[in-house]
C-alpha cells in the first residue's frame, strides 16, 4: 500500500486479485505471440501445398485467435494497469516515470498489432496471398517486439542490476534476466500456439484433416516444452544466488510453486504425446485439458517470479508496501528510516486514526496493519495473519517483539517494519486481537520441537550452517542462560523471554538435531 495513496481494501486479498488477472493475461498475451508466427507459417505452408482444407481451417482459427488474442488480451491488458494502479500505485508510479519511453514505443507496437491482426482476419477473401502473409508477419514482428519491451521492464522488477545505482533506461532494460526470460518465454508462447491449436483441431468433424492438424500441433507444443528446461535452468542461474537460496528458506514458496510448475509441464507434455495416439479422434475434453494443465503451470511459473522477489517489487529499491529500501528518489515518497524517525502515521495522508494516546491502540493499528502489510497479507483469507498468529501461538508482548524483526523473518522475504516504537506497540495491539492468546497458553509448549516452530523457524532452518546449531553452547545449562538473553547471542534476535522449560526443552531439541543430522558447533560455541 502506498503512504501517498488511499488504500483499496480487498476482502480476499490484493495479491490475489493480481495474480487472477495477470496470469490470464498472461496465458492469452504469450498465445498472442506464438500463435501469430503459427498463421503465418502455417498460411504458406498450406498454399505451398495448395493444402484447401488447411486454409479453411486456418481462417476459422484466425477467428478465435483474434477474439481470443485481441478482444479478450486487449481488455486483461487494460485489467493489469487498473488493478495495479489500485494495489500498487507507487510502483506503478514508478514503473511509468522511469519507463516511459519503453511503454510509449509498447503501445506503438501493440497499435500495430492490432491493426494488422484485424486485416489479416478481414482479408482473407479481400487480399492478395502474399500481401495476406505479409500482413501476418507484420503482425507477428510487433507481436515479438512489444514481449521484448515487456519483458525488458517486467524482469527489471525481479532483477534491477545496476539500474539502482545510476537509474539509466538501458542498465535497468537489459538486467541479468532480462534475455534467459525473453527465451523462456518465447518458447513458452511457441508452445502455446500449439495448444489453442489442438482446442480448435478438436472441433473438426473430419477425421482425416483433424489428425494432421493435431500432428502440426504437436509440432509446436513438444518441442518447445523440452527446451524449456534448459532454458528455466539459465533463467535461474541469472538470479543473485543469495536470492534463490533466501527463497528456499522456511517458507520456500518458490521451490514449492517451481516443483509445481515442473510437474504440470511434464504432465502438459504427457498428454500432448497422448494426443498422437488415435489424432483423428482427438476429443475436445483432451484439448481443454492440456490448455488447462498448461495454464497451472504458467501460474506457479508466475508465482515463482513473485516469490523471487519478495520483499521488494522493484528489486533492492521498492518494498512491496511501497517505502523505498534506503533513500527516497524525490518523487514524495517515503524510505523507512524516514518513516522509522517521523512516523509512519504522521507520514501517511490517506489515515483515519491517528491518536497514538488513546487507551484504544487497536484501532491505530488497523491503520498501520493496512499501510504497511496489506499489499501481500489479509486478516483471515488470502495470506491471512490470524491463521499464521493461530500457528504461533504468540501474544501481544511476543508479537511486538517479532516486529522488531519482521525484515529478517522467512530469509527476508518481508519488508522490516518502519514506524517508531509506540507505532509498533499499537500494531502489536491490533494483531493480538485477530486471535487472542493469553500469556499463559504462549508458556504451555514444552516440547522442544513445538518451542522451535513457535518462536524460532520463522528465521532458523535445520541446518548445519544456521547460527542457532552451530554457536548455541552444547551444555544445556549454559545454552539455557544464554537463551535468556537473545540480542547478546545474536544481536540480530528479538528480545524474547522464554520460560525456563522451553529453554530446556528447546537446547534438548537442538542438541538432539545436532546428533541426529551430524551437526557441528563452533569452538566458541562449545565453550
Amino acid at each position: 500500500m502506498a503512504m501517498n495513496y488511499p488504500v483499496w481494501d480487498v476482502t480476499f486479498g490484493a495479491g490475489l486479485l493480481m495474480a487472477m488477472v495477470a496470469i490470464l493475461h498472461v496465458f492469452v498475451s504469450h498465445f498472442a505471440v506464438g500463435g501469430g508466427l503459427f498463421l503465418v507459417i502455417t498460411e504458406r505452408r498450406a498454399r505451398r501445398n495448395n493444402d484447401v482444407a488447411l486454409l479453411g481451417w486456418l481462417k476459422a482459427h484466425t477467428r478465435f485467435f483474434v477474439l481470443v488474442t485481441v478482444v479478450f488480451g486487449a481488455i486483461s491488458g487494460v485489467g493489469i494497469w487498473f488493478t495495479i494502479g489500485l494495489i500498487a500505485p507507487t510502483a506503478t508510479s514508478n514503473l511509468i516515470h522511469a519507463y516511459v519511453w519503453g511503454w510509449a514505443i509498447e503501445w506503438v507496437f501493440f497499435f500495430v498489432e492490432i491493426t494488422a491482426a484485424l486485416l489479416y482476419y478481414y482479408g482473407w477473401e479481400k487480399l492478395e496471398a502474399r500481401l495476406h502473409e505479409w500482413y501476418g508477419w507484420v503482425y507477428f514482428i510487433a507481436a515479438f517486439a512489444s514481449m521484448v519491451i515487456i519483458n525488458g521492464i517486467i524482469t527489471f522488477m525481479l532483477t534491477s542490476g545496476t539500474w539502482t545505482k545510476n537509474h539509466q533506461f538501458w542498465k535497468g532494460f537489459f538486467n541479468p534476466t532480462c534475455f534467459p526470460s525473453l527465451a523462456f518465454r518465447f518458447a513458452v508462447a511457441l508452445a502455446l500456439a500449439g495448444i489453442y491449436a489442438l482446442i480448435t483441431a478438436s472441433l473438426q468433424k473430419d477425421a482425416l484433416l483433424k489428425g494432421r492438424l493435431v500432428r502440426w500441433s504437436v509440432c509446436w507444443i513438444a518441442p518447445s516444452l523440452a527446451v524449456l528446461p534448459a532454458l528455466g535452468w539459465w533463467y535461474i542461474h541469472k538470479i543473485p544466488p543469495e536470492v534463490w537460496a533466501d527463497v528456499r528458506g522456511p517458507m520456500p514458496t518458490a521451490t514449492h510453486f517451481a516443483l509445481f510448475a515442473v510437474v504440470l509441464l511434464a504432465v502438459t507434455f504427457t498428454l500432448t504425446l497422448l494426443a498422437l495416439v488415435k489424432p483423428g479422434r482427438m476429443p475436445l475434453a483432451l484439448s481443454l485439458l492440456v490448455a488447462l494443465v498448461a495454464l497451472g503451470a504458467m501460474g506457479s511459473f508466475e508465482f515463482v517470479r513473485e516469490a523471487i522477489r519478495k520483499p521488494y517489487v522493484i528489486a533492492n529499491y521498492l518494498y512491496a508496501n511501497s517505502l523505498y529500501s534506503d533513500t527516497t528518489p524525490g518523487d514524495g515518497g517515503f524510505s523507512v528510516d524516514e518513516v522509522n524517525t517521523a512516523g509512519i502515521v504522521h507520514s501517511a495522508k490517506w489515515i483515519a486514526n491517528r491518536d497514538l494516546t488513546k487507551k484504544d491502540q487497536a484501532a491505530v493499528g488497523r491503520e498501520i496493519f493496512r499501510l504497511e502489510c496489506e499489499s501481500c497479507h489479509t486478516t483471515d483469507a488470502y495470506r491471512g495473519v490470524k491463521h499464521y498468529l493461530a500457528l504461533r501461538q504468540w501474544d501481544r508482548t511476543k508479537i511486538q517483539a517479532m516486529l522488531s524483526v519482521l525484515g529478517l523473518m522467512h530469509n527476508g522475504a518481508m519488508p522490516p517494519f518502519a514506524g517508531t516504537d509506540a507505532e509498533s506497540r499499537a500494531l502489536a495491539a491490533f494483531l493480538s486481537t485477530l486471535h487472542p492468546v493469553s500469556a499463559t497458553a504462549t508458556a504451555a509448549a514444552s516440547d522442544g520441537q513445538t518451542v522451535f516452530d513457535q518462536n524460532c523457524s520463522m528465521c532458523h532452518r535445520i541446518s548445519p550452517g544456521d547460527t542457532l546449531f552451530t554457536k548455541l553452547p552444547k551444555d544445556p545449562n549454559a545454552a539455557s542462560k544464554a537463551l535468556t538473553d537473545l540480542p547478546s547471542l545474536f544481536p540480530a534476535m528479538p528480545d524474547l523471554k522464554l520460560p525456563d522449560r522451553q529453554r530446556l526443552a528447546l537446547v534438548s531439541w537442538v542438541n538432539t538435531q545436532r546428533k541426529a543430522r551430524g551437526f557441528g558447533i563452533s569452538a566458541k560455541g562449545a565453550n
